[in-house]
């Protein structure tokens, strides 16, 4: 690959990045939470399903962010964004292994 089509490919990825604000890093999970007592829901065995944000940090630390319902969807796409970005930057620093080597 020359060095002028790594840069046009370089500045086509750079401008379809998701907004850099509205990213998340982590895992949406649904977990069923259980009263011990005085819940006829619970005590029937059913229990009550909340969505809940997990992040893992260095040293093994885990947060969890129980989650309101209507924020699930927001939730999603922020996680979506995060994955995009990701990816996008991965391939940037590909073209731009490309564009520190000389050009033949």
């Amino acid at each position: 690959m020359k060095h002028k089509e790594a840069l046009c490919q370089r500045e086509k990825l750079a401008a379809n990045l998701p907004p850099v604000g509205e990213i998340l890093r982590g895992s949406l999970l649904q977990r069923t939470i259980r009263h011990k007592t005085g819940c006829a829901k619970c005590a029937s065995g059913g229990g009550h399903p909340v969505w809940v944000l997990t992040v893992g940090y260095p040293d093994g630390v885990t947060k969890q962010f129980s989650l309101r319902p209507e924020m699930k969807p927001q939730v999603e796409k922020w996680l979506e964004n995060y994955q995009k970005l990701k990816a996008t930057l991965e391939a940037i620093c590909e073209l731009n292994h490309v564009l520190i080597r000389p050009e033949k």
